[in-house]
């Protein structure tokens, strides 16, 4: 089994029967996770987490011979966010195989040795890293791609309520939402907040920091808060 026990990794849902819902990993090994594991409470809507097809980021339970036993719920931000940068990367990286023609299997070689990720940051500083896989002229060629393409500050975002029921009630969630980090109003007493980092482990630290002070404010003010699962 490739996989271990809280690995956190991409998978498409393929169906949903029952209190179950059931997942395939980019390599093909089946999956599984209850309700319960989709999210924390009651669920109004399941399609707002899981729906044929869609792709989602689990958390690894338990192993069961070639099955995996998941959880979606208990992938935090900062994780979900890495895993599908990692995805998204992947795919980046193979389009620009393609303009230099060289084939895409090349990527499966490098990550037997290097997660993607990381193999692409040290490629954007030292185009001996890409040597290792390709000849000089493509390795250059690269090179250049990737020094405009990678290397942005990573982005987590969490959504969350917050309502106040006092008179001045307007007035009362601008002081609690002031706050340094970017803050959109999604309607209906629902917001979403944004925190950047040189990495995916910096950004959510700042993100759950950043929400601790806002728990804390809306607490002291009487407000209702609620970070989304």
């Amino acid at each position: 089994m490739k996989y271990k026990e809280d690995d956190v990794i991409l998978c498409k849902v393929k169906k949903i029967e029952g209190t179950s819902v059931f997942v395939e990993t980019e390599e093909g090994i089946p999956g599984s996770m209850t309700l319960s594991e989709v999210a924390a409470g009651r669920i109004r809507n399941l399609r707002e987490y899981v729906s044929p097809n869609r792709l989602i980021v689990c958390k690894v339970l338990r192993i069961a011979g070639e099955h995996l036993e998941l959880s979606l719920r208990r992938v935090t931000s900062g994780e979900k966010s890495e895993t599908l940068e990692r995805h998204k990367r992947e795919k980046a990286f193979a389009n620009m195989l393609k303009t230099i023609g060289e084939k895409e299997n090349v990527i499966e070689e490098i990550k037997k040795e290097h997660d993607i990720s990381e193999f692409l940051e040290e490629a954007r500083e030292d185009v001996k890293v890409l040597e290792k896989y390709f000849d000089k002229e493509k390795a250059k060629k690269l090179f250049g791609i990737l020094a405009e393409k990678i290397g942005k500050d990573k982005v987590v975002e969490e959504k969350f309520v917050l309502r106040s029921e006092e008179e001045d009630g307007i007035k009362v969630i601008k002081e609690i939402l002031d706050v340094d980090a970017e803050i959109h109003y999604l309607g209906s007493g629902r917001f979403s907040i944004n925190a950047s980092g040189k990495d995916f482990k910096e950004a959510d630290i700042k993100l759950n920091e950043t929400l601790e002070e806002i728990r804390k404010r809306a607490e002291k003010k009487k407000a209702f808060f609620e970070v989304e699962k």
